[in-house]
């Protein structure tokens, strides 16, 4: 893709990716049922928030490249919401995992 958005999803792999101010982070999600939708059936790559709209989306077939709006395929937020539920459940499981006291570690993360 042409440009670097906030967002990178690539469906082969399950990943997604959130590039932000303060780094990158990727999470493959292994949830058969949400990446087999048949709506994802054409789509190899997802670059969201980028500078190039006409770019965001990546067919797997010859369908030229088109804005997110335009793939007609739901809100970012299917993709963005599966990234932070996996963040916070590492999160949560690193503050569970961690020996000190719970009045040394602070609150819980929720």
């Amino acid at each position: 893709m042409a440009s670097k958005g906030n967002w990178t999803i690539v469906f082969d792999d399950k990943l997604i990716i959130n590039q932000n101010t303060s780094g990158t982070k990727d999470y493959k999600i292994d949830d058969d049922t949400f990446w087999n939708q048949s709506k994802f059936s054409n789509i190899w790559a997802i670059h969201y928030g980028t500078s190039v709209t006409s770019d965001e989306v990546e067919y797997r077939d010859e369908t030229p490249h088109s804005s997110f709006a335009d793939a007609n395929i739901g809100d970012i937020s299917q993709f963005t919401e599966k990234w932070h539920s996996h963040e916070l459940s590492l999160e949560q499981a690193n503050w569970d995992n961690d020996p000190r006291e719970e009045s040394e570690k602070g609150p819980r993360p929720s």
